[in-house]
């Protein structure tokens, strides 16, 4: 695979919506602009829900960034789609990967030593936000897809 050339997921050959974006931290309020802007116009969800969907979005696409440090020319692609009773965001880097269930456990809130962990808790956040998240690694980069369940698409509708 190219340099640059995007990775794209089983099964995502079908999206509705890609973004392609460079890797620079610049471009992650574009992400969650294009993210909130789909959830709002076409399905019925509530506001702190898109919400959360964009903050998912931004983490997962802030992972992608630190993924490529240093930075060079590298880009993130994020697609959408849509299901009939869920939505799904793809946030796709070529980054060198990593096993998430190899994440160290964080202290809870109340836990006095928890201001010492203001990093890494990126992966926490996201699943915490969205109804699903996966994570899949290889020497070809990291793919997180995030599945947000909302009521299904009125007949005719999409």
């Amino acid at each position: 695979m190219a340099q640059g050339e995007a990775v794209r997921p089983l099964g995502w050959d079908d999206a509705d919506v890609e973004l392609d974006i460079p890797a620079r931290a610049e471009y992650v309020s574009l992400a969650r602009l294009v993210v909130s802007s789909l959830a709002s116009s076409r399905r019925d969800l509530a506001d702190d829900r898109i919400d959360d969907l964009k903050l998912a979005v931004s983490e997962a696409c802030t992972n992608a960034i630190e993924a490529y440090e240093p930075a060079g020319e590298e880009r993130v692609v994020l697609r959408w789609r849509d299901g009939q009773d869920h939505l799904e965001v793809d946030v796709q880097d070529q980054g060198s990967g990593f096993d998430p269930s190899t994440l160290p456990e964080r202290p809870s809130v109340t836990d006095p030593v928890r201001p010492n962990f203001e990093r890494g808790l990126g992966v926490p956040l996201m699943r915490a936000l969205v109804d699903r998240v996966e994570f899949a690694s290889s020497d070809d980069g990291t793919s997180v897809t995030m599945m947000v369940y909302c009521p299904p698409v009125a007949p005719g509708g999409q």
